[in-house]
């Protein structure tokens, strides 16, 4: 386990919640920090996108206004 996973396990046992469900709840704190990452990625793949496109835009506009 990571730092961040043993944190939340070890936090979850000191409060007496069974160890099966301390570490499904320390596997979720990592498929959240998995979902923080994608969503960033996305962030970036979407303004990448967008750029690309304001440039063929502009490049048709400037074919056919000549």
């Amino acid at each position: 386990m990571s730092t961040m996973q043993s944190e939340v396990f070890e936090a979850f046992r000191a409060i007496d919640i069974p160890e099966e469900k301390a570490l499904k709840a320390a596997a979720l704190s990592k498929r959240d920090d998995d979902v923080a990452t994608l969503r960033h990625d996305m962030a970036l793949v979407k303004w990448m996108l967008g750029f690309v496109l304001a440039f063929q835009v502009a490049i048709v506009v400037k074919l056919f206004v000549h």
